[in-house]
């Protein structure tokens, strides 16, 4: 936990060195025996004793005797490490000092005390005051250097010679700390030491408090020493590293040479290789201006050469590239210190064959189908390899050019393997054709070539040998694939013949060794890889391929004799072009589908993990009823640490099982009180729902009042119509439910103890026992139902009711009270003695006897109402009138939806397989780090009650969407006991609102759950059985013992627990005049306030005067909580703004990161870069707020988002996760990243916000345990994974951070993690809330950043470090869950075109009608068959068979297919086709043109009305453009092809394409709120002509008009290549060959000449209509004509326009620009008309705005925005009258 101590009193200059500090190598030169070189003769086995010797020497002449006693310390210790003297000259030594020392002792005498012990205490105190307290601000580092050896030693004598309790207090405080003396000699700043300083010592107490033999070493040992200095100079060097902590080669480099430095300076003060002298002397500072400064100097500049994005990877050096420098040894021409000129200095500019086998072997079989493997066939086959050598041959291409930009920065080594790889490459391409040409008898065509250049070899086996020289190789790397340890030995083996082969299979890389897998694990994924491959061949030859082969053979072998359209390739032999048209959608259908079969089988397979990991279990309320009697036991057995001293202690008696119990206890009650203030129950619920502490009162087991509701009602009415007069039968009933028996038991008891307590006279407690030993004799004696009438129980059951009511009351007036409870009682006793025994008067005459006063009182007339106030009686008074009141089953307790599921899952992971907890302070110590920007802390009361468009407030839409939770927090508030009466109600409104919105204020609450968790477990490891059994509520805090342990629970968790959130921007905010910033500090000031161990980092930008100039100076600061005001407590200078130089959240996160503490760190985000928007802002607002976001994806976004949460319940499992840093995999490795699972509870907002709730609960479930184990390729996905701090601490920190390349920065953290050895895991027994996008625009702005980061990983060496180091089943698991994944989404939509396109050729040319109609041609069937595999992907519904899996596992699978048919119905599959647009096009987009960049997402609850505008400037791109194409293709498919109408499969195939098409072009305004509603309609149509009307130019923001637009959505274009050029011109190049030419551009008239325009226009006019009427009347021009023109014209015209925008310089030099703007403006308007005509249709249906809004939004909800309409309307009419 960081402390309170800090930097504002000054870490000054340093004051003491640690006794460790020591190190010195012994010199073992012989001399003779004089006394100043006696400390070089020590023996090698005692070398640990030559500096105490030299200290000897060095003191000797200012005082003997001092020496005298460093020398007998030195004879002492040299004994006990050999008391045998069996090392070599050990003997010989130990003689000659114990004669050196009989002989000093004789002669020296104490100089400054008249004893040893004051003697050497006295010396240390001068020696120390004289050297170190003044010589350190005027002596060099080499001279204190060693003095503060000297002193090491004296202080190592003094504690030997002098007691320890008689070492004053002043000698122990006054030890120089190794840190201060690292900052003395190389230059850290005093607040890194003073954080530094505090790391260590927590880390060491962590260590030592969990028992790990942490034993202070001695001073001699030089291991222990420099471990301790080492680590220490690490943190110091990683505290004050900014921006190069994402460089850990780099940080390595400057650790080793100052370790160099810092030997030389301890130990000789002589370089190793050089021979030379350090000549140092560092400054305040020193270390960030001569170091870390000017690495980031160079760091910012090749920052600003990314432009943005623009740039190309190649033409700037990022984290990666700058810290991959040090991998290789041209690092040490830096040298040290650094030299400036080096070229690190210096900027960068200034230096598949499997598909082509089973068509062979398809068509051999239709052509010889009785011999299935002939000679023939078999060679046919073998031409495979000569595929293999061909693609061989183009990567061995790809790579010496892909790679050639980086050939200077490339060893030799890596430039000659390349080229060899291209020559064998090369060498097999020529010889594979050649050999197997010969094996043909009668070559012809291109085989007689080959066989003419073989013509020298007659051996017709060549071939075959040389296929086996190929495959050598293959087979070498399948028998290393099956011994993983053999693979990983060599890669990590320095061997010279190992290192060739290695060095020719891959490149050695410092990175990405021994990455493969135990061999259980790669059998298991192995084996799901063969079966899913097996499965996918299969189907793909019997179904895409086989079908095929006969059409084929049957169109190749007919002639065409004419075209209805010209043929474009006339010449080619067996219609070869229609053939490709055919195959091709198949080829693309066949590498797509094995996503699709990758989805089938990790749907099953997931499902299969996850039943075995009990998931599901306990899913309802009556499974959790039916179980809950095993849930202590199970609680008991997961979560609560016992010692086998305490189970030897409770096996002797009876009380484990009642403290079991009772530590249940505590535990599910604190989780019942905390979902009660989060308003999840209201107070009726929370009773039901306790459970009592201890059970020592009563004789059974006291179960939650839930279980047992209607139990005594029901045995009640069971009594009262009892007929039978025999006990048993009665009594079996009751015992056949055993709650009732328990309810019986227990309402009896605790009445029974309830009138004891509360009546003060004897005798009136004496009548109360009599009548119980009546009850319980009668009921041994089996007479009860004669002793007792039944009928009389009712009457009983009614006034106990109003009696218990009475005593839960307030009051006011004392004897009111009191005569009310007296009457109430003496009724309760007059209706047993005489209405329910039949012998009561007896009762009351036994008692007269016994109790006989001469006062005259009424019976039960002295009453204790003072207990009222004691908490334990009064819940007994509560639960007992629960018991007998609550007649209704409390099946449905609670009410609450979330608190249901969080019960559930809670009791459901208690048997779930988990590792056993720890005590608290054995535990793992551990930090939570969330970054945060501007996100809201706490709503405003404006904000809260400002209307939108609509008359909605934020406080009145979460009222609707939370109905019971409002009502839930009306009742506690207004509770006076609660004390919230005091409070200000819109401060509790604001908080209450803050809690179901993605506020700071949420997180936070949620993340100290954990302290408050660990203070309970605390209280249940060390508290003493009458402490548990009272109640953690309950003990007294004033009483010393619970006091202490209070303060001790508190303190450790402290140690254990540090939480720190990132303010970036939270100094800013603070000296802000802004309103809003103001309120965003004020919140933050409260948070702090509210928890003091909360920790706030923030950057600190000031003006600081350095050589005489004013000059920006950044700081990293830590904050917390003071009185009333923030408290620094650390402040580290920076070498420049941290986040300029890489993307914002990780570089937020790392200059926060070095004031976390502990092993682990959990990673929690706020899901948003940019501020959060209400609801009710203006658009204009709005897009102030986001001008950073392309204008592509400009959009409104909404108040309320959502962020990460977590829950009481879940943190009480934290030390049980992180436990798993413990186990190891198959005994090789410990985990380094802790997957957890993730709740989405934003699934109620929306029918959209329930799809992404379902898709994203899918991936963070079965998703990512599939992942996991067994295909064990799962990554880091972002919050809330738990890190190995220690193991990321010096691998780069827990992201990358590089502009553009880490986009989805958290996955590269997973990758780097890997790479570095690391192992990723995922654990389901615990979870923590998530939020996720919930509107259709802030759906689609997350997938297109997730889309935009999977593009640049396409892109990132790390992705193909993966890919190539991994076996091969590995890659296939990672490549289809990564990248795989949106490129088969790419191809997915490319198939269509491909589909289309063919078709259409088909069409047009006449081939389909002349060709397909053939009777022996039957292919279109086949060809349907094989696509509708692809309809499934594009459908969404490979998305929707993991969430129907993972529901029917938790929920059950008939609430799976109930929700499958709801989510059809709600349209889920239009959405997901959309989205299927969304990630194609920006994947596809980012791999051609790059330039990606974080796209705030918002995650709100949306209810805002996106305009027309909006929408079209969002997806006018992605999503219209593309759709409008589709469309235009199967207008013209559907006009001019007329075969196979009848196939239900081409209906289904053409179907699915007309859909895709509606949903590109209208799914947006379907999800839009009021999208149909008649005045938006009209007011979007108005906003749309002004936009498109408006002329753009200089300071013309892109939505206020379509010029501005269009032109920054050619921006991509300026920054492209000839690889992203390439497809523009050959996708729409080739169109204008497909239809008939014509368009020209309309010439821009000056407005000068308007009058002569609007003439010419006139004139167009007037044109246009006579040569339409002659083309009608003269020429016969049809309608079908003029269609056909249209057809032709537009996308010719559209096609112009694209090759256009990528010759934009040529054509602005030319002149025709404008007229290309122009013709731009008349498409895109004509697809805005449309796009919004059928808006406009159905806008004039009322119903189409009821049913948008039943679809869109809840039935509360729907009602609500109804409803705040008509009052809206209702204001308009009064204002206007």
């Amino acid at each position: 936990m960081a402390s309170s101590s800090g930097t504002k009193d000054g870490v000054g200059p340093p004051r003491s060195l640690s006794r460790r500090m020591t190190r010195a190598p012994t010199m073992l030169d012989p001399a003779d025996d004089s006394a100043a070189v006696d400390s070089e003769l020590v023996p090698s086995s005692l070398a640990s004793i030559a500096p105490i010797l030299r200290v000897a020497n060095e003191v000797e002449k200012e005082n003997p005797r001092v020496a005298y006693l460093c020398r007998f310390h030195a004879f002492e210790k040299a004994h006990r490490m050999d008391q045998t003297s069996s090392g070599r000259g050990v003997r010989q030594f130990k003689t000659y000092l114990l004669h050196r020392l009989e002989r000093e002792e004789e002669v020296t005498k104490p100089i400054l005390a008249k004893n040893d012990p004051r003697e050497i205490q006295k010396y240390y105190q001068m020696f120390y005051e004289k050297n170190i307290r003044e010589g350190q601000y005027t002596k060099k580092p080499e001279e204190m250097a060693k003095i503060y050896q000297i002193a090491t030693v004296l202080y190592d004598v003094l504690r030997t010679v002098v007691p320890s309790s008689k070492v004053d207090d002043e000698e122990r405080r006054d030890q120089l700390t190794i840190l201060e003396w690292l900052a003395l000699r190389f230059g850290f700043q005093k607040g890194n030491v003073a954080n530094q300083r505090e790391h260590l010592i927590l880390l060491l107490a962590n260590m030592d408090v969990r028992k790990k033999n942490l034993q202070e070493c001695p001073w001699g040992d030089r291991r222990q020493q420099s471990q301790l200095l080492y680590i220490a100079l690490y943190l110091l060097i990683w505290g004050e590293a900014s921006n190069i902590r994402f460089m850990p080669e780099c940080l390595c480099y400057i650790f080793h040479h100052m370790a160099n430095e810092m030997y030389g300076t301890l130990f000789g003060n002589v370089q190793h290789v050089t021979g030379g002298t350090y000549q140092t002397e560092p400054r305040e500072e020193s270390f960030l201006k001569d170091v870390v400064t000017p690495i980031y100097e160079v760091m910012q500049k090749e920052a600003r050469r990314n432009k943005s994005g623009k740039a190309s990877h190649s033409a700037w050096r990022n984290y990666d590239d700058l810290n991959e420098y040090f991998w290789n040894e041209k690092c040490f021409k830096l040298g040290w210190p650094m030299d400036r000129k080096a070229d690190f200095f210096v900027h960068s500019d200034v230096i598949k064959p499997a598909n082509k086998a089973m068509i062979i072997i398809a068509w051999h079989q239709r052509v010889y189908p009785n011999v299935p493997f002939d000679e023939d066939l078999v060679r046919s086959v073998l031409s495979i390899f000569i595929t293999a050598a061909i693609l061989n041959f183009c990567r061995a291409f790809l790579d010496i050019v892909l790679s050639f930009n980086a050939w200077r920065s490339l060893k030799f080594g890596q430039i000659l393997r390349y080229l060899l790889k291209f020559a064998a490459a090369a060498f097999w391409l020529v010889v594979m054709p050649v050999t197997y040409s010969r094996s043909f008898q009668n070559p012809s065509g291109i085989l007689r070539f080959f066989n003419s250049l073989g013509a020298a070899w007659q051996t017709q086996s060549l071939y075959n040998y040389l296929v086996a020289i190929y495959l050598v190789p293959n087979v070498l790397a399948a028998l290393l694939f099956l011994f993983p340890f053999l693979r990983r030995t060599m890669e990590r083996s320095n061997w010279r013949i190992i290192t060739i082969l290695m060095w020719w299979a891959q490149p050695k890389l410092y990175v990405g060794r021994g990455m493969h897998e135990d061999m259980f694990s790669l059998l298991k994924y192995t084996l799901f890889w063969i079966t899913l491959l097996i499965s996918k061949l299969a189907f793909s030859y019997y179904v895409e391929i086989l079908p095929l082969i006969d059409p084929t053979r049957s169109i190749m072998s007919l002639s065409v004799s004419g075209y209805d359209w010209h043929e474009l390739f006339p010449q080619v032999p067996h219609n070869i072009p229609l053939v490709i048209a055919i195959w091709s959608p198949i080829v693309l259908v066949y590498f797509m589908d094995t996503q699709i079969w990758y989805a089938i089988f990790s749907t099953v397979v997931g499902g299969i993990y996850g039943a075995f990991s009990h998931l599901g279990e306990i899913r309802t309320l009556g499974m959790l009823r039916a179980r809950f009697e095993s849930v202590p036991s199970a609680f008991s057995k997961r979560l609560v640490p016992y010692s086998k001293d305490e189970n030897r202690r409770h096996q002797r008696d009876d009380t484990l099982e009642r403290i079991n119990i009772a530590k249940f206890s505590q535990m599910w009650n604190e989780f019942i009180l905390s979902m009660r203030n989060e308003d999840l129950i209201n107070h009726w619920e929370k009773n039901l729902l306790l459970v009592p502490y201890s059970s020592g009162d009563v004789s059974v087991v006291q179960w939650p009042p839930f279980l047992l509701a209607s139990k005594i009602p029901i045995a009640l009415d069971m009594a009262k119509d009892f007929k039978e007069r025999d006990d048993a039968d009665l009594f079996r009933k009751i015992k056949n439910d055993d709650f009732m028996y328990f309810a019986i038991i227990e309402c009896y008891e605790t009445l029974r103890d309830v009138l004891l307590g509360l009546l003060l006279d004897d005798g009136d407690k004496k009548i109360i026992w009599q009548i119980c030993y009546e009850v319980e004799n009668s009921i041994q004696q089996r007479r009860f139902l004669r002793d007792f009438k039944m009928s009389g129980l009712p009457l009983l059951s009614d006034k106990l009711d109003k009696f218990l009511n009475l005593l839960m009351a307030d009051y006011e007036d004392a004897q009111l009270y009191r005569s009310q409870i007296i009457n109430k009682l003496q009724d309760i006793i007059e209706i047993i003695i005489q209405d329910v025994m039949t012998n009561g008067h007896e009762v009351l005459e036994k008692t007269h006897t016994f109790h006989q006063d001469d006062k005259r009182e009424q019976k039960f007339e002295r009453v204790n109402i003072d207990l009222s106030q004691s908490r334990s009686w009064m819940e007994k008074v509560v639960r007992l009138h629960l018991l007998l009141t609550v007649k209704e089953s409390a099946i449905n307790v609670p009410t609450n939806l979330e608190a249901r599921r969080r019960i559930t899952f809670f009791a459901n992971s208690l048997f779930m397989t988990m590792p056993s907890a720890p005590k608290v302070r054995n535990m793992i110590s551990f930090s939570v780090l969330t970054p945060y920007y501007r996100e809201p802390v706490l709503y405003s009361t404006e904000e809260l009650n400002k209307e939108n468009e609509d008359g909605i407030t934020t406080l009145f839409y979460l009222q609707k969407i939370y109905p019971d939770e409002w009502k839930n927090y009306e009742e506690r508030i207004q509770d006076p006991k609660l004390g919230y009466a005091d409070k200000d109600r819109s401060e509790l409104d604001r908080q209450w609102v803050s809690y179901r919105g993605q506020t700071l204020a949420r997180t936070v609450r949620g993340m100290m759950y954990y302290r408050e968790t660990l203070e309970l477990q605390c209280f249940l490891d060390f508290a003493d059985d009458n402490a548990i059994f009272g109640g953690y509520r309950a003990i007294d805090i004033n009483h010393r013992d619970y006091r202490t342990l209070k303060e001790q629970a508190q303190a450790l968790a402290d140690l254990k627990f540090t939480y720190v959130v990132s303010c970036q921007l939270y100094g800013a905010q603070k000296k802000s005049s802004d309103a809003q910033d103001r309120s965003c500090y004020v919140n933050i000031l409260n948070l702090m306030l509210t928890y003091p161990s909360l920790r706030v980092a923030y950057i600190d930008e000031r003006e600081e005067t350095v050589n005489g100039k004013a000059e920006k100076v950044y700081y990293s600061v830590l904050v917390k909580g003071g009185e009333k005001l923030d408290e620094e407590i650390y402040r580290i200078k920076l070498p420049g703004r941290p986040t300029e130089i890489g993307e914002g959240k990780p570089e937020n996160q790392n200059h926060a990161i070095i004031f976390t503490r502990g092993e682990a760190l959990q990673t929690i985000d706020m899901n948003q870069h940019f501020p959060a928007f209400l609801l009710c802002h203006s658009p204009k607002q709005v897009r102030e707020e986001r001008r950073i976001i392309p204008t592509s994806l400009n959009i409104n976004l909404s108040l309320i988002v959502l962020p990460q949460d977590n829950y009481f319940e879940e943190a009480f499992k934290m030390r049980n996760v992180l436990e798993e840093f413990l186990k190891t995999h198959h005994g090789q490795r410990t985990p380094t990243i802790l997957g957890l699972r993730e709740h989405i509870f934003t699934g109620s907002v929306s029918s959209l916000a329930w799809f992404m709730s379902n898709q994203e609960t899918s991936f963070v479930t079965i998703g990512q345990r599939i992942l996991a184990n067994p295909l064990r390729v799962r990554f880091h996905y972002g919050h809330p994974d738990i890190f190995d701090r220690l193991f990321h601490l010096t691998r780069g920190g827990i992201s990358k951070a590089s502009k553009t390349i880490n986009l989805s920065e958290d996955i590269f953290s997973g990758y780097n993690s890997t790479l570095r050895g690391g192992y990723v895991t995922h654990h389901e027994y615990i979870q923590v809330g998530k939020g996720r996008d919930v509107g259709m625009n802030q759906i689609s702005l997350f997938e297109a950043k997730v889309a935009n980061g999977n593009g640049e990983q396409t892109l990132s060496r790390d992705v193909y470090r993966l890919g190539r180091r991994f076996d091969f089943y590995r890659m296939l698991s990672f490549y289809f869950t990564t990248v795989g994944f949106y490129f088969s989404s790419m191809v997915t939509v490319l198939t269509v075109y491909v589909f289309l396109y063919g078709r259409l050729y088909m069409v047009l040319s006449g081939l389909e009608r002349r060709i397909l109609d053939d009777p022996s041609v039957r292919q279109s069937k086949a060809l349907e068959e094989a696509l509708a595999t692809q309809s499934f992907f594009q459908l969404g519904l490979l998305l929707v068979l993991p969430m129907v899996m993972e529901i029917g596992l938790e929920r059950g699978f008939r609430s799976a297919i109930g929700d499958f048919i709801v989510m059809q119905l709600q349209l889920a599959s239009v959405f997901f086709t959309f989205q299927l647009g969304t990630k194609a096009h920006y994947y596809g987009r980012t791999i051609l043109h790059g330039g990606s960049k974080y796209r705030a997402t918002g995650r709100g609850f949306v209810v805002f009305h996106a305009k027309f505008a909006d929408n079209y400037r969002m997806y006018s791109r992605s999503h219209f453009v593309k759709g409008l194409e589709l469309f235009m293709l199967l207008i013209v498919y559907e006009v001019y092809g007329h075969s196979y109408r009848s196939s239900s499969l081409y209906f289904f195939i053409t179907f699915s394409m007309w859909f895709l098409v509606a949903s590109w072009l209208f799914a947006p305004f379907v999800f839009n709120p009021s999208g149909f509603e008649w005045q938006k309609t009209v007011d979007d149509w108005s906003d749309w002509k002004r936009w498109m009307g408006n002329r753009g130019g200089i300071g013309i923001a892109h939505d206020k008009s379509w010029e501005s637009w269009w032109n920054e959505e050619q921006e991509h274009l300026k920054n492209t290549n000839v690889r992203g050029l390439r497809p523009v011109l050959v996708r729409y190049g080739n169109r204008t060959s497909r239809f008939k030419d014509g368009v020209d551009g309309k010439t821009k008239i000056r407005t000068d000449f308007q009058l002569m325009f609007r003439i010419l226009k006139a004139l167009l006019f007037l044109g246009f209509v006579s040569v339409m009427t002659v083309l009608f009347v003269v020429g016969g021009l049809a309608v079908s004509d003029l269609f056909a023109a249209i057809l032709a014209f537009m996308p010719t015209g559209w096609a112009l326009i694209l090759i256009a925008q990528a010759c934009r310089p040529c054509l602005k030099g030319i002149g025709i620009w404008d007229s290309v703007m122009e013709l731009s403006r008349a498409y895109e308007a004509i697809m805005g008309l449309i796009v919004f005509m059928p808006i406009v249709v159905l806008s004039w249906f009322p119903f189409v705005t009821e049913f948008q809004a039943r679809l869109l939004f809840n039935q509360a909800f729907s009602r609500g925005l109804q409803i705040s309409m008509i009052l809206q309307g209702k204001k308009d009419k009064t204002s206007s009258s």
